[in-house]
């Protein structure tokens, strides 16, 4: 580890002495030595020279904006640099002492083989396995995919510089092209001059999927394959551990700008772009499967599939007969890859499916590379199989599309549309939940529609009705798997998801009479409420007949989405990750009371505010028998380059979701615990929850809060930095916190280090817990419950970014004085936690489990302090005026994305 720590440190200089001559080159001497003087004064003030404080500030109000923005980009671009260095480093830095340094795949099958799983309950779980990332458009990756890029290119660099066999001249060439990688981002602007579209986020997301599926998918399954052979399982051909989801372009709660028309489009480029990939490992197929008949022999199958394909595409087999005649696997892919360029010119034209001609699906081109799978192993033996198994396993994981898009609206909406078509059929709609249940699943057990293609409806109805017409359309054209859930935001009962299948059903999309039901439904679970009442609102909607059918008819899987993000901001980092916690309990024993499924989808942003910390860690921290072989997280913002961008932190980060997932379902079946232990510790956590909430409670209810948020932090700035389609603000809200966004309510705490989502109230909350007698407890609850000890870690790792002596700076400078007490508050409870945890985790340094963040924020902390005075200073300047300056503010929003860029997991 020592001479790894060597090598970072040793990268991170070169880099930033690299940076400093890009400055000269750039900006001259003087650059340099502004940005040098700077970080200095930054760094006595820090260490408590109140001269270098003076100085710093009379020379930061004395910087015109020009010098600001330069100021502000060097900076920026250090934090850059420091995250390619880490990243290149990160899979040798990260302590992983669960996997001893093997690899977390095989030391997931070795903790397998020494429980003695017997192999067919292992390859039940293994023909279950289903990890779905989710890629989500929500706004917290502040940079730019142009600068991301780049940084990747800097990182392969990295790489390749320690490869042992290189001489000077290599090295030399090497660093030739860092330099001008860097001078590149000089000249890049990190800034986006105007919002992206849904389409845009769209290729952005979905780059990252389709480099981890091509790129990483492959060799991922053929390890798997490998450790479960040596286990005596199979690995199913169509097994599908991994495949992405996506909700960009989907994801219309919130966001007017996700019309009926943006899902098409998007899920027309989506089908484009898999094509496109398909169509390319295809003819790399062709160049490599050279069998040939005179010397395998002639497959009477494989011919018969010929003699077909020659009568159905003629000008391939004109075109490539004299070449390929006698190797008929190149041929067959040939016709293979001309359906695929003939279905992507169909989806393209929106003409019709021509049997043979093109492709219907996904499926039909397995099918096809089955049978030249098969004719291969019995003709050239298992090994030639290997590129063509790997394109296979993407095809199957992807389909045509890339990832499956998920389809999200409000249940205000839904109701909106279905008391509308009541009345205009003159039925009365219900106000409260039961008695629109039992309206809503009398009318699905009926056959009469509400409406017809004259019916006309509010503008809000209209759109959720064409929504679902989209649905019907994409799922016509593109087949069954491009869309399969529909997720109803803010269900609170039974009736907002019955809504939901009523207007599907109105688009031909649910018939409970027939047994049709092309979609499944998911409820979000979003406030503290809604957590704790889990069961009955799944139970009462499953005990719904003719929802039951819905569900019967889609497999008997029932999907629960949880939301992280609206559960903290309503009730504390404590109270939402307890509530969470126990609704997943409640829900799987209410799944299985009804025989159902349950599939539980992680609702998580890149913050621990809002759910975020290692994925891994929180899978394995689920209660017994949740994970039962399906996971489905949302991956946002800047944890999604974080953890895609390189290929090899790719291939880390989808090995330990697999390997997590597998070892949830296969080793925690039953409670770790005995069941008077774990009452016990259900007993602690209540107490710590309550007494955490109602601290919270205090917080954010003081009349002060809002003034003191909206003036401490840069939040009122964040919505011009154009880092995502969404408003930052619930249009429908009244003005306040209710109207805020979880995404902006963290971002701006982070900017201003007071990060008070992470971990307010955890302190109140385990002081309670002792006060009450629990201490002794809860020190064997932080050792021995993966629950607790994810949840500490995941706070402490917040408190290590958590800075208050920075915070103040931001509220002696910009927060009018009748407001300013809550800092008090807020230093009170940081001092509280600090000490509490320190007392629970028996000594445990705050950083024992993060040693990357560790060393990472170590090199930051010395050029995110002179950032912090920049963005205070640029900040009074601002608010002192009510004339626009572009100048000063692109200065601004300069200093957010930087601070963004230096801390990282922002939102």
């Amino acid at each position: 580890m020592d001479d790894v720590d060597a090598a970072l440190r040793s990268d991170i200089r070169r880099l930033g002495d690299e940076l400093g001559r890009a400055l000269v080159r750039q900006g001259g001497q003087d650059l340099l030595d502004a940005v040098e003087e700077i970080r200095q004064l930054s760094r006595r003030a820090d260490e408590g020279d109140a001269a270098a404080g003076r100085e710093l500030a009379d020379r930061l109000a004395a910087a015109g904006a020009l010098d600001a923005i330069l100021y502000a980009r060097a900076f920026t671009t250090y934090f850059h640099l420091a995250t390619v260095a880490e990243q290149a480093h990160r899979v040798s830095l990260t302590n992983r002492p669960e996997d001893g340094g093997r690899g977390w795949m095989r030391a997931t099958f070795e903790r397998i083989a020494d429980a003695g799983l017997p192999a067919d309950e292992l390859a039940d779980a293994v023909a279950s396995l289903e990890v779905r990332p989710v890629l989500t458009a929500h706004p917290t990756e502040s940079s730019r995919r142009s600068v991301l890029t780049k940084l990747a290119d800097l990182a392969e660099l990295l790489d390749r510089r320690h490869d042992p066999r290189l001489g000077d001249d290599e090295h030399e060439r090497l660093d030739r092209r860092a330099a001008e990688l860097i001078d590149l981002l000089w000249v890049t602007d990190e800034l986006r001059v105007n919002a992206p579209r849904p389409t845009d986020e769209a290729q952005s997301a979905l780059y990252y999927a389709e480099s981890v599926l091509w790129n990483v998918l492959p060799d991922l399954l053929v390890d798997l394959e490998a450790h479960l052979a040596r286990a005596g399982v199979e690995l199913p051909l169509d097994a599908q551990p991994l495949r992405f989801g996506t909700w960009v372009g989907g994801d219309r709660d919130g966001n007017p700008n996700v019309t009926p028309e943006v899902t098409s489009a998007v899920l027309a480029w989506m089908h484009d772009r898999g094509l496109l990939l398909i169509e390319r490992a295809l003819a790399d197929l062709i160049t490599e499967l050279s069998p040939s008949s005179l010397i395998v022999g002639d497959d009477p199958e494989l011919v018969a599939s010929l003699e077909a394909d020659r009568a159905a595409l003629p000008e391939v087999w004109e075109r490539l007969a004299h070449l390929n005649a006698e190797e008929p696997y190149r041929l067959k892919l040939s016709y293979c890859r001309e359906r695929v360029l003939n279905t992507r010119e169909r989806h393209r034209t929106g003409t019709p499916h021509r049997p043979g001609v093109d492709y219907r699906d996904a499926t039909e081109l397995l099918a096809e590379l089955d049978l030249v799978r098969r004719s291969l192993r019995e003709r050239a033996g298992h090994l030639a199989v290997g590129r063509l198994d790997g394109v296979r396993r993407v095809v199957a994981a992807s389909g045509f599309h890339l990832a499956e898009m998920d389809v999200r609206d409000h249940s205000r909406n839904l109701h909106t549309l279905v008391e509308e078509l009541c009345q205009l059929n003159g039925i009365d709609y219900p106000s409260d939940d039961e008695g629109r249940s039992d309206l809503l699943d009398g009318e699905l057990a009926g056959a009469r529609p509400l409406s017809s293609l004259t019916t006309e409806v509010s503008p809000t109805a209209t759109r959720v009705a064409r929504t679902f017409s989209v649905i019907r359309d994409a799922l016509d054209r593109y087949g069954d798997d491009v869309i399969r859930t529909f997720i109803v935001s803010m269900t609170r009962g039974p009736s907002d998801v019955l809504a939901a299948v009523v207007a599907a059903r109105e688009s031909g999309l649910v018939d409970v009479p027939r047994g049709v039901a092309r979609l499944s439904f998911v409820p979000l679970l979003e406030t503290i409420d809604e957590l704790l009442d889990a069961d009955r609102i799944v139970g009462d909607l499953l005990s719904t007949p003719s929802y039951r059918e819905v569900v019967r008819a889609r497999g008997d899987v029932q999907e629960v989405m949880l939301g992280y993000s609206d559960s903290n901001k309503d009730g504390g980092i404590v109270t939402s990750q307890w509530s969470i916690q126990r609704a997943i309990r409640m829900l799987r024993d209410v799944a299985q009371e009804h025989g159902v499924r349950l599939r539980l989808f992680h609702g998580r942003g890149g913050s621990v505010g809002r759910g975020g910390g290692p994925a891994h860690q929180a899978i394995l921290a689920q209660p017994y028998g949740a994970v039962e072989g399906a996971v489905k997280l949302t991956e946002q913002g800047e944890v999604i380059s974080d953890k895609y961008l390189l290929p090899h932190l790719a291939r880390h980060n989808a090995e330990l979701l697999v390997a997590a997932t597998l070892e949830a379902t296969v080793l925690h079946t039953t409670s770790r615990q005995e069941e008077s232990t774990l009452a016990g510790y259900d007993e602690v956590m209540d107490v710590t929850s309550d007494a955490a909430r109602a601290a919270y409670r205090r917080l954010v209810d003081d009349p002060s809060l809002v003034d003191y948020f909206l003036t401490s932090t840069p939040v009122q700035e964040l919505g011009r930095l154009n880092i995502g389609s969404r408003p930052a603000s619930r249009p429908e809200a009244n003005a306040g916190l209710d109207a805020l966004r979880a995404i902006p309510w963290v971002f701006g705490w982070t900017q201003s280090r007071q990060i008070v989502p992470g971990w307010f109230g955890v302190g109140t909350g385990l002081a309670a817990a002792r006060d009450a007698g629990h201490g002794d407890r809860l020190r064997q609850m932080a050792r021995d419950w993966w629950f607790l000890r994810a949840l500490l870690s995941n706070v402490e790792m917040t408190l290590a970014k958590t800075d208050l002596g920075i915070a103040r700076r931001y509220v002696e400078a910009l927060v009018p004085t009748e407001h300013r007490h809550l800092l008090d508050v807020i230093e009170d409870e940081h001092a509280r936690t600090v000490e509490q945890l320190a007392w629970v985790t028996e000594g445990r340094g705050p950083l024992s489990e993060h040693p990357v963040l560790q060393r990472t924020l170590d090199v930051r902390d010395r050029y995110l302090h002179p950032m912090h005075a920049l963005q205070v200073e640029l900040l009074s300047r601002t608010r002192r005026t009510t004339e626009t300056d572009p100048v000063t503010d692109r200065a601004l929003l300069l200093t957010i994305d930087g601070i963004a860029a230096g801390l990282r997991n922002t939102g």
